[in-house]
């Protein structure tokens, strides 16, 4: 039976709420991300520039949870700022804070693409006479946000339920880094989509998750969040994935993306490379979950900046050096999948299936 989004929402209940908008006082509140699983500690974000500091130092992390935070940084930089008299100045405003924003963190395209979204939408209620004060356009762009966020909840809910189709009863999902409701914003997420999915309606389906070196988003985020909806999952250190795979123990891998492009190349976290190449040698079925506001359908992938950090990520964890201090350190924090290793891309859309550079504009677009 084809479960419906909304019936979806009446089984399953998010247990994690990563990201607030509170109206009453124009704050942004999320979950502190870089302090699980050890410190459950919310935030509070007012401005622009505390925005922009919480998704550069992964307070809040993941491609869509990003772009739905970003939404919201946009309605900041206008609620904050009691300079702003006109609605010229406004939109001068919101064109900073977007800057301010967009670089924060490079590679994830829904960052751009929510920050594009509301400052388009200002403009055109500006100059459609929409807006016609700062509190007018303050309004709109709430609405908007908000927006960004449902629509975000429904799609996972959509790439859940086409998941589902690809799991079977006692099944074992290998996934890569955190792409569950913490990556998204919203509680459910989207490669953990269709495993909670299963999950509500009463399939026995387990997750083996790698530890995501240097930052440890699989061991701290996707362990923790799993164990909180109680679904079975093993942890093992990422260079333990060939020898899971090779040995029976995985049936799929299911992965997010934080960028698709047009032929079907995925960027997504650093690992994600390797689990591909290894599956497809061993006829495991390697799936990419994301929304579509995660295709960029206008980039090769020649353009892409892949983001370095912080040497001392990889020389230290949580400050405790493991490595020699001057050693000389490469720490790149995505990869790139070429298209020949996916099964197929699951968005909200429907599956995605090769050859890739065809059918990715066709259903993108629709």
């Amino acid at each position: 039976m084809k479960l419906t989004v909304k019936e979806v929402k009446e089984v399953y209940k998010p247990k994690l709420l990563p990201i607030i908008w509170k109206d009453e006082n124009n704050t942004l509140t999320i979950l502190d991300q870089s302090l699980l699983p050890f410190q459950k500690v919310y935030v509070d974000l007012k401005d622009v520039d505390s925005t922009a500091l919480a998704i550069k130092n992964m307070q809040v992390r993941g491609a869509p949870a990003i772009g739905i935070t970003a939404g919201y940084g946009m309605v900041l930089a206008l609620t904050s700022n009691k300079n702003v008299k006109t609605l010229d100045e406004a939109i001068r405003e919101l064109t900073r804070a977007k800057a301010i924003l967009d670089s924060a963190r490079p590679t994830a395209v829904n960052l751009v693409w929510a920050t594009s979204r509301m400052l388009t939408l200002a403009k055109n209620a500006v100059e459609n006479g929409n807006a016609k004060t700062i509190n007018e356009l303050i309004d709109l762009m709430k609405v908007e946000a908000k927006r960004i966020f449902d629509e975000e909840y429904d799609a996972e809910i959509q790439m859940g339920l086409y998941g589902l189709e690809k799991l079977n009863d006692s099944d074992t999902v290998l996934t890569q880094c955190n792409a569950g409701g913490l990556a998204t914003g919203t509680g459910l997420g989207t490669a953990l989509s269709p495993v909670k999915l299963a999950k509500a309606l009463g399939m026995n389906v387990s997750v083996i998750a790698p530890e995501t070196r240097p930052w440890l988003q699989g061991s701290r985020l996707t362990v923790y969040e799993l164990m909180e909806e109680g679904i079975k999952v093993t942890l093992i250190t990422d260079t333990a994935v060939g020898l899971v795979m090779y040995r029976g123990m995985v049936n799929s891998v299911m992965v997010g993306a934080d960028r698709i492009l047009r032929d079907g190349h995925v960027f997504n976290k650093i690992g994600t490379y390797k689990e591909a190449v290894i599956a497809h040698e061993l006829g495991i079925p390697f799936y990419a979950l994301a929304p579509t506001s995660s295709f960029d359908l206008k980039s090769n992938v020649n353009e892409i900046k892949i983001e370095e950090r912080d040497p001392n990520e990889v020389r230290t964890i949580r400050g405790i050096p493991i490595a020699p201090e001057n050693v000389n350190v490469y720490n790149p924090v995505f990869d790139v999948t070429p298209p020949k290793y996916i099964a197929g891309i699951i968005t909200e859309k429907g599956i995605i299936y090769p050859p890739f550079h065809e059918n990715i504009k066709r259903i993108v677009e629709r």
